[in-house]
């Protein structure tokens, strides 16, 4: 990264955290939707009372899965599904930073991604020319397999 000769400051306001690197936009929302949880809950509730990790997976699971399956705007808000699972994993990251976190995930299950991940592949490897998906989320049909 260049500098200049005329600021010292720069090499080292540029070792600190790169705040600039965040999408404000999201942020803004993210921002908007806290303000939600706040005036539902109370501000940083969570980091006075604790949240358990089950809670916060299922909410920010559903958010996925609801804009997943085509609905953009959560009803209950009228914000963007994305934007809410943002959030919700923001306040249990959050909680799990300060220790406030309950945490109730069941027994890990060790390299079980990695053996789907093998299966999948042999699934692949089955067939050269892999049919198509049906349709999109216009209702066209899709141009790749994936």
């Amino acid at each position: 990264m260049e500098t200049k000769d005329s600021n010292p400051k720069d090499l080292i306001g540029i070792k600190k955290v790169p705040y600039s690197c965040l999408p404000l936009p999201v942020i803004a929302e993210c921002a908007v939707a806290m303000l939600e949880g706040a005036c539902k809950y109370r501000r940083h509730n969570y980091r006075v009372v604790g949240v358990r990790a089950s809670v916060y997976f299922d909410a920010a699971f559903r958010h996925l899965s609801q804009w997943y399956e085509g609905e953009d705007i959560d009803k209950d808000s009228g914000m963007n599904h994305i934007t809410k699972a943002i959030t919700t994993l923001m306040v249990l990251r959050d909680a799990m930073i300060r220790g406030k976190v309950n945490d109730d995930r069941p027994p890990g299950t060790s390299n079980f991604i990695k053996e789907l991940n093998k299966k999948t592949e042999e699934v692949l490897a089955k067939f050269d020319n892999p049919l198509e998906p049906y349709t999109n989320k216009d209702g066209n049909a899709d141009e790749y397999c994936g």
